[in-house]
């Protein structure tokens, strides 16, 4: 059973693991929901318990509105999460979600509440680094299905099927708008340990930076270069749960 009935909201496809000694916090790339971690329990060990996080607008909440400012969403997982901390809980986020990651951390330890024994960021470069492309939130619509098609991630049926994208554009352009208007602001660095991941051939994470994350951690830092692009999450996922499932061993 889960604590509270906002975190069933937030987390719509937890499974209670009786044999979990960690828990795994997922928090999706823009546009994505909780159904982009489906099946990742079973490509880790049984002592992890995977958590997809589901942010409104989409899959189980596409009524709610999209959040369009990271603050506001960062805060709402701050409140909802801690009764999970009463094992270690290690935080993944891919893109968006690494940075939303990212800020949840600093945010439970700005409101001193319990702390992620580990976090995972995939695909995003350090927060500190200017944006490597030009905002894609306030293009047009036909501009930005275009820049959407050409980044990856959103299904071709999907992007050209007009009906389909009149739902799901709104929710595309809110986590943009969220991601792209964040602004980074200078703190201590966490004292969880950090491993950053991203793809060969990941042009929004470039491999040669990734070890820019370093310095976001007190503890043992990370960094893990995987076969693909982008969306290696999506088409490199058994080799991306080896790693996370190595990662996670010392939490569970």
């Amino acid at each position: 059973m889960s604590p509270s009935p906002a975190l069933d909201v937030w987390l719509p496809f937890r499974r209670a693991n009786p044999t979990a000694r960690a828990r795994l916090v997922c928090l999706p790339f823009a546009g994505g929901g909780a159904a982009a971690f489906r099946g990742w329990a079973d490509g880790l060990p049984l002592t992890v318990e995977v958590c997809a996080a589901q942010p409104p607008g989409r899959e189980t909440r596409f009524r709610e509105p999209p959040y369009t400012r990271l603050p506001p969403l960062v805060a709402a997982l701050a409140d909802v999460l801690p009764p999970l901390f009463h094992m270690p809980v290690v935080l993944y986020g891919h893109s968006m979600g690494a940075v939303v990651a990212f800020e949840l951390a600093r945010e439970l330890r700005r409101r001193g509440g319990p702390a992620p024994s580990r976090l995972i960021v995939s695909g995003r470069a350090a927060p500190h680094r200017p944006p490597r492309r030009p905002s894609l939130h306030k293009l047009p619509d036909a501009e930005f299905r275009g820049e959407l098609k050409r980044l990856g991630g959103t299904p071709a049926a999907v992007l050209d099927n007009d009906e389909l994208m009149t739902l799901v554009l709104p929710v595309l352009r809110a986590d943009f708008t969220a991601h792209e208007t964040y602004e980074y602001a200078d703190e201590p660095p966490l004292d969880c340990p950090i491993l950053a991941v991203t793809g060969a051939d990941d042009t929004l994470a470039p491999p040669g930076e990734l070890d820019e994350w370093r310095r976001h951690t007190r503890a043992a830092f990370e960094a893990r270069v995987l076969q693909g692009d982008h969306f290696f999450l999506q088409t490199h996922r058994t080799m991306l749960l080896q790693l996370l499932a190595r990662f996670l061993e010392p939490a569970a």
